[in-house]
């Protein structure tokens, strides 16, 4: 492979990797709390759920490339493919290297859940690939959205207790929301930066497609559902505690309140903060639900 180590480490994109981490942190919180929480299976779904990101990440590298999308005039981060530090060779090869490394990994956790998991696993390789790449790619649609919302939210958070639990329970999958609309909030600050040149290529995405006005309109909605979430699952029988997550709550409104004034490479900031709101809501939300166990002997 060629490319420095800095040239790979921004083709992984370390800003958006909330999105791969924090729903296996919340389903696991949601196992422990359950009684059913298994160290090894969390582990290994977590090195599966970031290797799936990454590669999406750098397939994503070489779709843009190949289409035009990643130009000189685009606003976001460099992308390496485009500007010249890693070839398309190389980005290809490392992303089948990696999606065969989690296949082989995610064996364990289809030893333990059985062909759901297997299922799961196969279609979130198809995903990684069919994102940017294929006849149809997902992320010049309009799509891309919904299904960030389902494979990093229920997908993700679902998957990841099945493998522990032996089933999916209600509140799980309320639990499940935050993560999927803070994801959804993540990409809604990197496409909402990129309108004016995704459109020159064809790249409609959502806010390609209803304009920067509405998905900031969005995005807010989204994050106001978010903290809702906690408040549900209190309310499905879990502890309060699950409402430490709102501590993360005035962090949340500055970033939303620096989308909706921010423009440009300013945009990267707020994406940066998003994942930092994620993050946050994540772990205080888990740590309320790890903690209820021990409040409640």
């Amino acid at each position: 492979m060629t490319g420095t180590l800095q040239s790979w480490l921004l083709a992984v994109r370390p800003k958006t990797l909330p999105a791969g981490a924090v729903p296996v942190l919340v389903a696991s919180a949601v196992a422990y709390a359950d009684g059913c929480f298994s160290l090894s299976a969390a582990l290994v779904a977590l090195f599966c759920a970031l290797g799936i990101q990454v590669a999406t990440n750098f397939i994503n590298e070489i779709y843009d490339f190949r289409k035009g999308a990643d130009t000189s005039e685009r606003l976001g981060p460099t992308r390496t493919v485009a500007a010249g530090l890693i070839t398309e060779r190389a980005m290809t090869r490392a992303a089948i290297l990696l999606l065969a490394v989690v296949f082989v990994a995610g064996l364990y956790l289809v030893w333990l859940g059985g062909w759901p998991i297997l299922l799961i696993g196969l279609f979130s390789i198809l995903f990684a690939w069919a994102y940017t790449g294929g006849p149809f790619p997902i992320a010049y649609s309009g799509l891309g959205d919904i299904f960030v919302f389902i494979f990093f939210g229920l997908v993700a958070v679902g998957g990841t207790y099945y493998v522990m639990a032996g089933t999916v329970t209600f509140p799980l999958l309320t639990a499940a929301v935050a993560p999927g609309v803070f994801s959804v909030t993540i990409l809604l600050c990197n496409n909402i930066r990129d309108i004016a040149t995704d459109r020159q290529v064809g790249k409609m995405t959502l806010p390609a497609r209803i304009g920067g006005g509405n998905a900031r309109q969005l995005y807010a909605g989204l994050t106001v559902v978010a903290y809702f979430v906690p408040l549900w699952v209190w309310m499905t029988g879990y502890s309060p505690l699950v409402l430490l997550s709102w501590v993360s709550l005035p962090l949340a409104v500055l970033e939303t309140r620096r989308l909706f004034t921010s423009e440009g490479r300013d945009l990267n900031l707020v994406l940066a903060g998003t994942g930092r709101v994620m993050t946050l809501h994540g772990i205080l939300f888990s740590a309320g639900l790890f903690f209820s166990t021990y409040s409640a002997m």
